[in-house]
């Protein structure tokens, strides 16, 4: 499928956008090969592969819910500008 400079123009007037005349040609080239691109999907074997609508059918993998300081307080702090021991200093902010 190919878009004319009048369906670019035509586009641009439903979606609302103010397209110069000059930057028609440049909006042409390149949804010309937007449509090339999904063309090129249309070519891709999906012979029994199923339709995903969504994750909701999917099980997520679970862990344990588990807090942990991380076991390297030293990375972490590395570039705290104040630390009191393995925390961050922060100055005190309400009286």
């Amino acid at each position: 499928m190919s878009l004319d400079p009048a369906t670019i123009r035509r586009i641009a007037s439903l979606a609302r956008i103010r397209v110069e005349e000059h930057e028609v040609e440049t909006l042409q080239t390149e949804l010309n090969s937007i449509l090339g691109w999904i063309e090129q999907l249309n070519e891709v074997n999906v012979d029994g592969v199923e339709p995903l609508t969504g994750g909701a059918r999917m099980a997520m993998k679970m862990r344990d819910d588990v807090v942990t300081d991380g076991g390297y307080p030293e990375k972490v702090l590395a570039n705290a500008p104040d630390r009191n021991g393995d925390f961050f200093a922060v100055p005190k902010v309400v009286e």
